[in-house]
């Protein structure tokens, strides 16, 4: 089954974080086959503080673990975590 990070998340505050956390990330999404899928606001449902979801899908629940996992994502995260707060959770299955 696929593995997928949904991400839930505050507009950007520092759009510079985010321009190298992007820079970062291309490869390692690369990598790792990961693809990404930016939902609509109308996702948004009973949600306090977000303002942005954002769905990573992966090839497997392994590939999206170890990707979190992988020492190049742990340091392109730290960027991540300065342009906007979010909360990132990991599952398994098909959203196709």
């Amino acid at each position: 089954m696929k593995g997928y990070w949904i991400i839930v998340g505050t507009e950007v505050i520092d759009p510079e974080a985010q321009q190298e956390y992007g820079r970062l990330w291309k490869p390692i999404a690369e990598q790792y086959g990961a693809v990404l899928k930016t939902l609509g606001t109308e996702a948004l449902r009973e949600l306090k503080g977000g303002s942005r979801v954002i769905v990573v899908e992966f090839p497997s629940y392994a590939q999206a673990v170890a990707c979190y996992e992988d020492p190049a994502y742990i340091e392109a995260k730290r960027f991540a975590l300065r342009a906007s707060t979010r909360e990132l959770v990991i599952v398994e299955g098909d959203l196709s």
